[in-house]
């Protein structure tokens, strides 16, 4: 049986809970949907890991980085909760994917609350299992040290 919410990407499953609140102009991709300041946060990350990005820029250093730890196949979107402010939405989420190198499962399930104006992504918060991302990666240590620039920024 084929799952007929299967996701390609995360552009594309943002695009899809957020619809036109973010504006045509910001593209398809994750980071065009983000304003230059926009403050991405992590506050289940394991000690030691990354647990906020500030900045596009930050942003657009830190994706290739974590897409050479973990190859995304797929996104499934459960739930998308508006807030009644109209800027504030919760998404309910999961994802496919595998350690990039070694092939270990990364089957995650999400809880993002994100946050929008004028078009554009100000603020997303993260939240899902940190001992999913330790199994995949194999160690904090490895993952520390994969992203160790990012540590001071």
């Amino acid at each position: 049986m084929t799952d007929t919410n299967v996701i390609p990407s995360f552009g594309a499953m943002l695009r899809l809970a957020l619809g036109d609140v973010i504006t045509a102009e910001a593209g398809e991709e994750f980071f065009e949907m983000c304003a230059e300041d926009i403050l991405f946060e992590m506050p289940f990350a394991p000690k030691d890991a990354v647990r906020e990005l500030r900045g596009r820029d930050a942003l657009l250093a830190y994706l290739p980085k974590a897409g050479e730890l973990i190859a995304f196949e797929s996104m499934s979107l459960a739930a998308v909760h508006k807030s009644t402010d109209g800027e504030t939405f919760t998404l309910e989420f999961t994802c496919k994917a595998a350690n990039a190198g070694t092939g270990a499962r990364y089957d995650q399930d999400f809880i993002s609350v994100v946050r929008v104006q004028n078009g554009s992504i100000i603020h997303y918060r993260d939240y899902w299992n940190p001992l999913i991302l330790l199994s995949a990666v194999g160690s904090a240590e490895k993952l520390k040290s994969h992203f160790e620039e990012f540590h001071n920024v």
